[in-house]
């Protein structure tokens, strides 16, 4: 009887042992290190058409696990409701790697849409210190970074030059500047991006992060933006408007329209991404020849940007997560990183590309942009991001048409913000 007692329990743990085997094998089969084969990688809009030649090289190469690229709608908004629309839909999701914005990784982490990545399987020690945060929420690796971005303050090197002024380098300089020598040229001060959207988003976050301020803080659970630095940076944004250094059409640019107005020489300043220093500078352009970039001006030096950009995450109901894994390493290596900047013009991840005698003689702003992304900022964390960026868009804009003052404008989007993360 003991050794039929002992053989049942032998049994049993044999079958604990064998259980346990293969639960394990189904877990690692549909985590980041198991399942190989074919992958669909959706993303926003490709305007420069280079994506599918980098894609090109990654299906010679890996028979087996080829990739179809599925473009989705140049607007942000559109490309995230899609995605999203897609993740909810399960293991009938179509996508199996997202190139998602920055700013929605917190967001796709926390609902669970995108699964967790294992730091060493990425050389994350070779990217620009500052893009890995936009990677990672509650301390996890969600994503990699795949292109990075930093905004750029675009001059007329020309009417500067002519009057003997450095780029700015303080509002104080720009404001300056702005008013005097841009309207002695017939030209308009200073623009950004302030219609609301996402891009007024970012730019009153640099405004109230140059001035040493916050939006949010914890991972989007605690507001702080209510603050004397908050205060003089949407101050700035609004004295702009109000003394006409910023011009009123300017509450309408989105990138294109300000890249736009800059490349057709109506404008003395321009705050944009690098791809309109790009457009700005090649033939055909009223101003090519005449273009400078610096890093944003702050309220006693140097400001800081938002970082933007994308990174590259798996779904969570990816099919083959090993090829997904694998998919990104390439994306992010050190060769198809320099293909994003020569063929995409888009900044890339990599820190030793900027130091490239070859590239910065190509691309003559990559030293203002390493040194801003080096300075800059995330946009604030939060699960529910979409809504902090409506409520920071509809106060700032208020405030930037003159239906609220800045203090008034801090202390309900306080409110409001409070509102969102108590959600």
């Amino acid at each position: 009887m003991r050794w039929i007692h002992a053989a049942g329990r032998g049994l049993l743990v044999l079958i604990v042992v064998l259980t346990g085997y293969v639960a394990s094998g189904a877990r690692a089969d549909e985590g980041p290190g198991g399942g190989r084969g074919p992958l669909t990688l959706a993303t926003a809009g490709d305007l420069t058409g280079y994506l599918g030649s980098v894609l090109d090289g990654w299906n010679r190469t890996h028979p087996g696990e080829e990739v179809t690229l599925v473009e989705l709608p140049d607007s942000a908004d559109e490309t995230r409701a899609q995605m999203i629309t897609d993740l909810r839909g399960g293991e009938r999701g179509r996508f199996d790697v997202l190139n998602i914005d920055v700013s929605w990784t917190s967001e796709f982490a926390a609902a669970g849409w995108i699964r967790p990545l294992p730091r060493d399987r990425f050389p994350l020690d070779t990217f620009l210190p500052r893009v890995v945060d936009t990677a990672t929420y509650d301390d996890r690796l969600y994503a990699v970074p795949y292109v990075t971005n930093a905004g750029l303050l675009l001059y007329r090197k020309d009417v500067l030059a002519d009057a003997g002024v450095p780029p700015p380098r303080t509002w104080a300089e720009l404001e300056r500047a702005a008013k005097t020598l841009a309207r002695a040229h017939g030209l308009d001060g200073y623009a950004g991006q302030f219609l609301p959207y996402e891009g007024l988003t970012v730019n009153a976050a640099e405004a109230v992060y140059s001035a040493g301020g916050t939006i949010l803080g914890d991972e989007g659970e605690r507001v702080t933006v209510d603050s004397r630095a908050a205060r003089k940076g949407i101050g700035f944004l609004a004295r702009g408007v109000r003394e006409g250094w910023i011009p009123r059409e300017a509450l309408a640019y989105k990138e294109e329209e300000s890249k736009q107005a800059f490349q057709d020489g109506r404008l003395l300043f321009l705050r944009n991404w690098p791809y309109a220093y790009v457009a700005a500078s090649a033939p055909g352009s009223k101003v090519a020849g005449k273009v400078g970039a610096v890093p944003l001006p702050g309220p006693d030096g140097p400001g800081t940007s938002v970082l933007g950009g994308s990174n590259l995450a798996v779904s969570s109901h990816a099919r083959h997560p090993d090829s997904a894994a694998r998919l990104i390493a390439y994306l992010t290596s050190e060769r198809v990183q320099r293909q994003v900047l020569t063929r995409g013009a888009l900044p890339p991840v990599r820190a030793a590309l900027y130091d490239d005698p070859e590239l910065v003689r190509r691309f003559p702003y990559l030293p203002s942009l390493r040194e801003s992304v080096l300075a800059a900022a995330p946009r604030p964390k939060s699960p529910h991001y979409d809504q902090v960026s409506l409520v920071v868009q509809a106060v700032v804009h208020d405030a930037m048409t003159g239906r609220q003052t800045p203090g008034v404008a801090v202390r309900r989007l306080a409110v409001e913000l409070a509102a969102v993360s108590s959600r």
